[in-house]
């Protein structure tokens, strides 16, 4: 016996809202901490300034830190809260924008930007100290990444569940 069709989108939009809420609860505990180290990494692997302008430049990064977080906290809140067939990003995209604050921090300091590959270049074009994470993992938990698997698992089904004849749930 297969599963009535409501029941179905119900469970494809349940694994979307688990895998959401794990994924702003990675963000709001960890984001902070990345623009520190990602700021930390930078300056430390450049190594031209002083102490107290090191000093300085840390601080800076751990003043933007809950700014940086808040902002991509809340923006993932709002794509969430958008119906899945409107959705025209994806989480990590999201995730991504959080070198904006330490790139600020970066450039405030007067550290040159850093070698990168062609790809990279390409594709973030304005991440010129190579922060962009490649993964939620890269925010520093592991088993933050499959969340974003699982998440996108439950939208293809949600999406195919509504093509197949299912009216599309309000939002």
């Amino acid at each position: 016996m297969t599963e009535p069709a409501g029941d179905e989108e119900a469970d494809a939009a349940a694994l979307m809202a688990q895998a959401s809420d794990a994924i702003i609860a990675g963000v709001e505990r960890l984001a902070g901490e990345w623009v520190v180290g990602a700021v930390t990494r930078i300056v430390d692997a450049w190594g031209g300034l002083p102490a107290p302008a090191r000093a300085s430049t840390i601080e800076e990064a751990r003043a933007i830190a809950g700014t940086a977080s808040a902002r991509v906290v809340g923006e993932l809140r709002e794509f969430f809260a958008t119906d899945p067939a409107l959705q025209r990003t994806t989480p990590l995209a999201i995730v991504r924008t959080l070198r904006y604050e330490p790139t600020t921090v970066l450039a405030h300091a007067g550290i040159p930007g850093v070698e990168r590959d062609e790809f990279d270049t390409r594709a973030f074009p304005d991440d010129v100290y190579g922060l962009v994470p490649q993964s939620l993992a890269d925010l520093g938990d592991d088993d933050l990444a499959p969340m974003l698997m699982v998440w996108g698992v439950g939208k293809a089904k949600v999406l195919r569940r509504r093509s197949t004849g299912s009216a599309p749930s309000e939002p």
